[in-house]
């Protein structure tokens, strides 16, 4: 019980220390601007987050100037750093006031490659420090992992020893707890006031896909309307390099957006640039738009050049129009003669259940059928 409470009052501690404010940055360049905000996280922890501006006026990144003690074994080591967190409260980097270094159990202070693992571990929003206790990570009396580390983690011990430096367990723990926990919702909620027209297209251009989610989170509500403001920049995201914004911008936005005869070409030129998992997302997402007849004409031309995949996705398209423009009908029948006997099977099925009474098409069907009887 004496054990527990001493380390009950350690605990108490680290959380009591504020923030050293006034700790020197070794900053690359000077700021534009820097704008300090208190944040009080219960009560006895209160410091200061800062968030610089770059020299344009923009908001740039956010940082604090950090000291917090790290004590386990009845001494405690006194830790200066600065952390750096990107404008939606992903961490960025860490570094340290002049002079300033960290050490672990044994006082040794550490290699470059324990900062280079410090900064990996600090990188991962979702370590298993998230949900660890500190006294299920280490020894007794010491900032070792414990011997049961890995029943307790809910992880192999090597797994485990990922995410730690040994001999400065603590410190990582600490130090982790600080980059990722309540600070993000902080700097979310500072954000948030922010927030206007400028903001959103310096987001949506941006090359940081944090920044390119969280506005495309606002421009577009939830029932997948996009705010007009905005349909350049979220178009050329879904053109972008980035299959993963493409996809998600395609995806948030509602189906109606691309009845347009006009959008539905561009999307169609979209698919045709695209890389494939963004040809399959537009192909799915085509299932619940009205074609035009621009569109039918288009997809009925390049039917066949399609791989299997892709033929599939776009016949069925066809398929389930309510009624084909004459055009789109011809371009099936012209298809009836290619190489590929599973396409021209599928696709006499297709024109079949349309009725057309064009009488080239029919001839071409009727040729068709004597051959494949």
């Amino acid at each position: 019980m004496k054990n527990f409470s001493g380390f009950l009052f350690l605990i108490m501690v680290i959380l009591a220390f504020p923030l050293r404010s006034d700790a020197a940055s070794t900053q690359p360049k000077m700021p534009g601007e820097v704008r300090e905000f208190t944040i009080i996280e219960n009560d006895t922890t209160t410091y200061i987050l800062k968030l610089a501006f770059d020299d344009a006026g923009h908001p740039a990144y956010f940082f604090r100037n950090i000291f917090t003690p790290v004590c386990l074994t009845g001494e405690c080591k006194p830790v200066y750093i600065n952390f750096y967190w990107d404008l939606v409260g992903n961490y960025l980097r860490y570094d340290f006031p002049p002079g300033e270094v960290l050490t672990k159990m044994d006082h040794k202070e550490f290699k470059q490659e324990d900062y280079d693992k410090l900064q990996d571990i600090l990188s991962r929003p979702n370590s298993l420090l998230k949900d660890v206790a500190m006294n299920d990570l280490v020894g007794k009396g010491t900032e070792n992992l414990a011997d049961s580390v890995d029943a307790k983690a809910g992880a192999t011990l090597k797994t485990v020893k990922n995410e730690v430096i040994d001999g400065a367990v603590y410190t990582c723990y600490t130090l982790w707890h600080i980059a990722n926990g309540y600070v993000i919702d902080e700097i979310r909620r500072i954000m948030e006031t922010y927030r206007d027209e400028s903001l959103l297209h310096r987001f949506l251009s941006s090359t940081n896909h944090y920044y390119q989610y969280w506005a495309m989170e606002r421009v577009i509500d939830q029932n997948g309307n996009l705010d007009a403001t905005f349909n350049a920049d979220v178009q050329k995201i879904m053109r972008g390099t980035n299959v993963y914004t493409a996809r998600f911008a395609l995806q948030r936005i509602a189906d109606p957006y691309f009845f347009d005869s006009n959008r539905q070409l561009w999307l169609w030129e979209t698919f045709r640039k695209a890389p494939y998992p963004i040809q399959i997302v537009i192909l799915k997402k085509l299932a619940k738009i009205p074609f035009g007849a621009p569109l039918a004409d288009l997809t009925t031309k390049e039917l066949t050049s399609a791989n299997p995949e892709q033929f599939r996705l776009m016949l069925k398209l066809l398929a389930t129009q309510p009624k084909l423009p004459e055009k789109a009908l011809q371009n099936l029948a012209s298809h009836l003669t290619h190489s590929n006997p599973d396409y021209t099977a599928e696709i006499y099925r297709v024109l079949t259940a349309f009725h057309p009474k064009n009488r080239d098409i029919v001839t071409r069907m009727n040729s068709y059928k004597a051959k494949n009887p």
